[in-house]
């Protein structure tokens, strides 16, 4: 019997289905794999996306790391965080920018146009006002006005005024650091922003205060603390500022540091200014830190460096003694003195620094190259001056904007041995006065560089403290004997010298080592100023051993009588040293 057509069919169908079935679970399958894929496997990343894209305007603001400085035996904070509010309009959910303009303009003053505006931009988020106290963020939050809200941001507040003002800098209004720690530990100080959820109330208002919407919580930045001294620091300013004044310079600075860790415990510079109110300040250079920034020619303070290289090498010894022309010919320039120098005759290594002998550095320079200024001796100051002295590279310390200071090539350029003569008085090179300090701590604390630091110890988040450790650059910058040497020659300098620095206070029981230097100021056109210098003074204070290193500079002073470095500089370093006696426990000698 032939089988029914109903028969062939069913089974077809069956078929069918079973294709069509297959065919749905493959694509449920792929649907499901590729559903996984993108909430499982790439959820973080699609996470990020969502709230770079959307939640940027919700940002929490983390709390900014305060900074406090020793106080003597206390501590005091110097830069602390203020809560004031940023006012803020979601455009979407304004309903009436007119009136609600309005109504802000009778809260926080300001314009109503501008408000409404921004309300009415094609925007999610539009910041309408900045550091409104609260009792003005309470009476705009009982108004209820639909698309706006506040926010509480921390804003610094320096509650010492303009004191230490160049070392720390300021925060903008975008919250980011500006000069000085604030800029150079930006990313330390800020921490890290939380983000909220952008839900609103009934009203549309966005409710970026409820803690219920925090997705990642705000981490404070570190607290932070100084080695700077509050009453050492306001002393300096006090200093400084006098003596600008006293003689009409353009600009003062000073820094005191401790010549046996390269702890800085104050460093100023005049002008300067409030950073509470940076806003004001109309000429900006006073912002920055001219201790660190400033590379200029500092003049005959070169020349103990000069001969401690020299000695170092030995080329030369304490006892060391030449017949001094009063003038040297190096590639057809002539290398003179001052008026004071004696005339021509045997000089000591004493005496190069105590009459600031141009001729007699001249003189050292030669001995480097075996008895004239060549090739081997630029080479051998060369390597002092970068590679003992660190000069022409930044020292590292917290502050932005650090100067690098320029040494020249000893192989490359025109006029290389005038050049290099020129180098060992301390002119046709730079150097900043925080470069010049840690060389010379190097040399008088016997022969360790540390490197110069401004942060004592930080706090962490677990309230434990991390000691910022003394980090020694180098060894053996010169050997212990010739740190004996120079600090002999310094203090002979300072004594031989005392009546042409206007003062005769030097107490037996304490050591005090010194030494001027006035270069003349360069012109942008070429060569230099006749009427313009610089007046500057390397020195330390101590007892058996050096305690303080302190370096002065005066930049243009013309209301004194005599050389820039003696009656400009050096009075600020008497005072300065007087002070570190009296008031900061200076150890006299043993004997």
């Amino acid at each position: 019997m032939r089988p029914t057509r109903l028969n062939q069919t069913v089974p077809k169908t069956i078929t069918r289905v079973k294709f069509w079935y297959a065919c749905l679970l493959i694509i449920a399958g792929v649907f499901l794999i590729r559903l996984f894929y993108l909430q499982v496997i790439r959820h973080d990343f699609y996470q990020q996306a969502a709230l770079r894209g959307q939640l940027k305007q919700y940002e929490i603001q983390p709390e900014r790391g305060k900074i406090v400085a020793h106080n003597g035996i206390e501590t005091t904070p110097i830069v602390l965080n203020q809560t004031l509010y940023t006012l803020y309009t979601d455009p979407k959910f304004v309903k009436d920018a007119s009136n609600t303009a309005l109504a802000l303009q009778k809260v926080i003053g300001g314009d109503a146009g501008e408000y409404q505006t921004k309300m009415t931009a094609n925007s999610r988020y539009e910041i309408l006002g900045k550091k409104l106290t609260k009792e003005k963020s309470d009476a705009i939050r009982e108004l209820k006005l639909k698309g706006v809200g506040t926010q509480p941001t921390n804003f610094r507040t320096y509650p010492q005024g303009q004191l230490a003002s160049q070392i720390l800098g300021f925060v903008n209004d975008e919250g980011d650091g500006q000069y000085g720690l604030e800029q150079a530990l930006n990313n330390e100080l800020k921490g890290k922003a939380g983000q909220l959820k952008a839900i609103t109330d009934a009203q549309g208002v966005p409710l970026a205060a409820n803690k219920e919407n925090i997705i990642v919580n705000p981490v404070a930045g570190r607290q932070i603390l100084l080695t700077v001294d509050l009453g050492m620091q306001q002393q300096l300013e006090d200093v400084i500022k006098q003596q600008v004044d006293d003689t009409k310079a353009s600009l003062g600075s000073a820094l005191i540091m401790d010549a046996n860790t390269g702890a800085i415990k104050a460093m100023a510079n005049y002008p300067t200014y409030n950073p509470g109110e940076f806003t004001k300040v109309e000429d900006q250079s006073v912002f920055k830190n001219a201790v660190v920034s400033d590379a200029f020619e500092v003049g005959s303070i070169m020349k103990t460096l000069t001969a401690a290289a020299a000695l170092d090498q030995g080329v030369i010894n304490k006892n060391s003694s030449y017949y001094d022309p009063a003038q040297f010919t190096v590639d057809g320039f002539k290398i003179t003195n001052i008026e004071e120098d004696g005339g021509p005759g045997t000089k000591t290594i004493a005496d190069i620094l105590q009459l600031s002998l141009n001729t007699g550095a001249t003189w050292m320079l030669m001995q480097m190259g075996g008895g004239q200024v060549n090739q081997k001796a630029r080479e051998a100051w060369h390597d002092y001056m970068t590679n003992h002295y660190q000069f022409g590279r930044p020292t590292g310390i917290e502050q932005s904007n650090e100067g690098s200071g320029v040494v020249p090539d000893p192989n490359d350029g025109f006029g290389l041995n005038i050049q290099y003569a020129n180098t060992a008085f301390g002119q046709g090179q730079t150097e900043t006065i925080l470069q010049m300090g840690a060389a010379i701590a190097s040399i008088v604390n016997g022969g360790t560089y540390y490197k110069p630091h401004l942060v004592d110890a930080y706090f962490e988040q677990d309230g434990s403290i991390r000691k910022n450790e003394p980090t020694i650059v180098k060894k053996d910058v010169v050997n212990k004997q010739v740190s004996q040497d120079l600090r002999e020659f310094m203090e002979y300098t300072l004594q031989k010298n005392k009546i042409n620095y206007g003062t005769r206070t030097l107490r037996d029981e304490y050591a005090y080592g010194g030494k001027t230097g006035t270069a003349q100021i360069p012109n942008s056109t070429g060569g230099y100023f006749d009427n313009q210098f610089e007046g500057t003074f390397l020195g330390y204070v101590g007892g058996d051993m050096p305690e303080y290193v302190i370096v002065v500079r005066v930049s243009r002073a013309r209301n004194i009588s005599g050389y820039a470095g003696a009656k400009a500089a050096a009075p600020i370093y008497f005072k300065l040293a007087d002070m570190l006696i009296n008031n900061y426990g200076v150890r006299p000698k043993s004997r």
